[in-house]
């Protein structure tokens, strides 16, 4: 097949304004696919790269490269290039991978340069990409859409799902089942304001801690155990404190769904970044182990000695949790088996105080008579958790890549010094519409007072509201604090940068064993 048909589907889904005409796209595309391109090519329509990740940045992507006038760059010449792109390593490698991708792009087209460039910039914009491949390849292969979903998620894999489905029918989906050892994409979850909006919306429920950890999923088979990350890593040399607890529990198969969390000697959660840095680390982990030891706290059970619990609810799954992993080792819950009691909802809303004050960043309700969907961000569980917002300002402004090139987008944020200078706290390009983007490309292109290639600095002039999960310590900024996950909520040109947050309101936010 050639990339050039991808290429087009990517470019006539992303124009389609009806889902059912996007799906009708996409499984017309699967329908011409072989089933050994399958893997590459729906992977490719979902958003990512199989390779995950490349080593190539925007920087390389931005040298400009002459088109080929014909399209012949089949998938599989494609795949094996960035295959190849990936490989690169050592000395050199940089202009290897320079090397590498411009030959890539030069044998592109210059509609499959741009499917190409937002592929690995990770730029794919068509909407809901997942849910969309696996609607368009539940149509292609004449499967039910939620069978192929249950597939995908057990499979962990929307390719192998793919090229079972097109090889040998619906009948293969049957094949894709909970296995220990093999990790299933997690449940996730939605928002609610609060805890009263999350117990009106699901009934029967939950309220359960939100740890500001690290999701993992354990394995358990026999002596063996094996922990994964939310992206299905194996991270098991990383934390042999978790294979320790859990080869003591009194059991001999199970799955279990939790997170793992640096705890201080109050049992406070330290900041996320040294989990982070802890389970991020591929170093021996004895020494890390020995210096910041992380915590299991395991909130579902997925599987136990040989049985599927996916689809028990989850009251029934949680019985099952507590009988076999002590309380230590579960999140703390509390239940509200009637929304209608008064008392309950104002246990509810106290359970949740108390969990904020024990520094953690909010709790989860979740409805007791829900299966576990796995892979899937659905509304049987509800996130709910305070939202900080800050007045920044704008220092500069990057200019976007992909469908944002031309328009200056990723910020530069900062807040006010005691000195009245501005000290930058990180940049953000997350929560901005087309029509925003357009606005502020206008409006500080006004204010620039230079203008180097990746952008412009601008006067310290317009302030920014943002919303953000939390603040952490970072050696990268000048103030030694950043935010995490900053999103653009609105401009508020109704104030002067004099009325800015300043860094000190900002360290304020640091947990309270965060101090710098």
């Amino acid at each position: 097949m050639l990339l050039a048909e991808v290429a087009r589907t990517s470019r006539e889904v992303a124009a389609a304004s009806a889902r059912s005409r996007k799906t009708a796209l996409l499984a017309e595309l699967f329908r011409a696919t072989e089933p050994d391109q399958a893997p590459t090519v729906t992977t490719y329509l979902a958003g990512r790269l199989p390779q995950r990740r490349i080593g190539v940045g925007w920087s390389l992507l931005a040298e400009p490269v002459p088109p080929a006038a014909t399209a012949s760059l089949t998938v599989q010449q494609a795949h094996r290039a960035l295959d190849r792109i990936a490989a690169a390593a050592g000395p050199g490698s940089v202009a290897e991978r320079r090397r590498l991708l411009r030959d890539l792009l030069a044998a592109a087209t210059a509609e499959e340069q741009e499917f190409l460039i937002r592929l690995i910039g990770g730029e794919v914009r068509q909407g809901a990409l997942d849910a969309l491949a696996v609607d368009g390849l539940a149509a292609a292969g004449g499967a039910r859409a939620e069978d192929v979903r249950r597939a995908v998620m057990l499979g962990g894999s929307l390719g192998a799902v793919a090229r079972a489905l097109l090889a040998d029918g619906p009948a293969a989906l049957a094949t894709f089942r909970l296995t220990v050892g093999r990790p299933v994409l997690p449940m996730l979850a939605h928002t609610a304001a609060d805890v009263a909006e999350a117990v009106d919306r699901l009934g029967p429920c939950a309220v359960e801690e939100k740890l500001d950890g690290i999701r993992i999923q354990v394995h358990r088979s026999g002596a063996t155990v094996r922990v994964y990350t939310r992206t299905l890593d194996e991270i098991t040399d990383r934390l042999p404190e978790v294979v320790a607890v859990t080869a003591d529990l009194a059991l001999a198969e199970a799955v279990l769904d939790g997170e793992v969390i640096a705890l201080d000697a109050a049992g406070r959660p330290r900041p996320f970044q040294q989990t982070a840095g802890r389970v991020g680390s591929h170093r021996d982990a004895l020494g890390p182990h020995a210096a910041l030891p992380l915590s299991p706290v395991f909130f579902d059970l997925l599987a136990l000695d040989g049985e599927d619990l996916l689809d028990r609810p989850t009251a029934a799954r949680h019985a099952e949790l507590a009988r076999v992993v002590p309380a230590p080792l579960r999140v703390r819950r509390f239940v509200v088996d009637d929304p209608g009691d008064a008392r309950l909802r104002a246990g509810a809303d106290e359970f949740t105080e108390q969990t904020l004050a024990r520094g953690h960043e909010g709790v989860v309700v979740k409805a007791l008579d829900a299966p576990y969907t796995a892979g899937r961000r659905g509304t049987a569980w509800l996130k709910v958790k305070p939202v900080h917002t800050l007045d920044l300002v704008v220092l500069a402004a990057e200019w976007g890549h992909g469908r944002r090139a031309g328009r200056l987008s990723n910020l530069h944020l900062g807040a006010r010094r005691p000195d009245g200078g501005f000290a930058m706290l990180g940049k953000t390009f997350k929560g901005l519409t087309d029509a925003l983007l357009d606005w502020q490309t206008e409006r500080l292109a006004g204010l620039a007072v230079d203008r180097p290639a990746w952008g412009v600095t601008v006067r310290p002039e317009l302030v920014v509201e943002v919303a953000f999960d939390g603040v952490q310590r970072s050696s990268r900024y000048p103030a030694g604090v950043t935010l995490r996950f900053a999103r653009v909520l609105r401009y508020r040109e109704d104030k002067p940068a004099t009325e800015a947050d300043t860094v000190e309101a900002v360290r304020e936010l640091l947990p309270r064993n965060g101090n710098i």
